[in-house]
């Protein structure tokens, strides 16, 4: 595999951010990509959240603990972040920070989210811009059955309804997406963590991504 653009020792650090609905597959990757570019990894604090598995059984009654604790655990990455080694290549994270409010505003209820928006407020955080969004998009079909396979226990909880809305929201967001360089990825029919030849083909992809906003389906090209 061929030296990324991102491991060029003459270029500034790097960030590179993979997003996507619960099930897509970003954690998996990320770690993957991280190795692949000798790379520092950022991963999300999920199972570390001790609401999370009341909110997803029980729902709105655990909102705002299950947000907020992902608020001040991703401020603290996000500032570890930024006063970490400013010589590392290239550092790989499976969440971007912006996308904190997205859940807020899905989950919340109106006078939550008001106090969400203070404290987020009083929190400052100023989070780097990643030089690269990788956006995974799937079926919710697809993500069902990827949640199901992993057979996480709390997962279970998970319906089909609270996946259209989490998609729902993603595609909405990214629609509008404009800060940096985007890679939108069909990945509802591959699987680059089990399958080399569906990885290197996403992998050449992202070395060619250097800005704007691109749109990749894997199983088109790879029939073209």
């Amino acid at each position: 595999m061929s030296v990324s653009p991102f491991q060029s020792e003459a270029s500034s650090s790097r960030y590179i951010v993979i997003e996507g609905p619960i099930g897509v597959g970003k954690t998996s990757l990320a770690r993957k990509l991280a190795e692949s570019l000798s790379a520092e990894l950022v991963l999300e604090e999920v199972y570390e959240n001790p609401f999370l598995e009341r909110y997803y059984r029980d729902g709105q009654s655990a909102a705002l603990p299950a947000q907020m604790f992902f608020l001040f655990a991703r401020a603290r990455q996000i500032e570890d972040l930024r006063q970490g080694d400013m010589f590392a290549s290239v550092r790989v994270s499976d969440y971007l920070f912006a996308k904190d409010r997205l859940f807020a505003e899905l989950t919340l209820r109106p006078e939550e989210l008001s106090l969400y928006a203070q404290v987020a407020e009083t929190l400052n955080v100023e989070a780097p811009v990643p030089d690269l969004v990788i956006y995974l998009q799937s079926s919710v079909d697809a993500l069902m059955e990827r949640i199901a396979r992993r057979g996480i226990a709390f997962e279970r909880s998970i319906d089909r309804r609270y996946l259209e809305k989490v998609t729902d929201a993603y595609a909405r967001f990214f629609h509008a997406y404009n800060d940096g360089p985007l890679l939108i990825v069909n990945a509802s029919q591959i699987d680059p963590i089990n399958n080399t030849a569906d990885y290197e083909q996403l992998y050449r992809q992202i070395e060619r991504t250097t800005g704007g906003r691109h749109f990749f389906n894997p199983v088109a090209a790879a029939l073209a």
